[in-house]
C-alpha cells in the first residue's frame, strides 16, 4: 500500500477519473441509516444565550443540553 499526502491525493483526483481506478479500489461494506431526522426549533435569543452559558459550564453542546432537558421533561409529563 502506498502512502500519499493530502496534496498528492488532491492532485491525483483533480487529474484522474475515479471510474478509471474502480477495479483497483478495495471493497467495503457499511450501513446507512436514512431514518434519523433533525428538527429545528426557534428559541428566543435571551434563552439561547443562557443555554449556551449553562452548556459551556457543563462542558457540553447547547444541543446536547436542550435534548437532555427535553427528555427529562417528557419523562415527567
Amino acid at each position: 500500500m502506498t502512502n500519499f499526502d493530502i496534496d498528492e491525493l488532491v492532485n491525483f483526483f483533480d487529474n484522474n477519473d475515479l471510474g478509471d481506478c474502480w477495479d483497483h479500489m478495495p471493497e467495503t461494506d457499511f450501513e446507512v441509516n436514512l431514518k434519523k431526522r433533525t428538527h429545528l426549533f426557534s428559541i428566543d435569543s435571551d434563552i439561547a444565550g443562557k443555554l449556551t452559558e449553562i452548556a459551556k459550564s457543563k462542558k457540553m453542546s447547547s444541543q446536547a443540553l436542550v435534548n437532555f432537558w427535553l427528555r427529562e421533561k417528557i419523562q415527567t409529563a
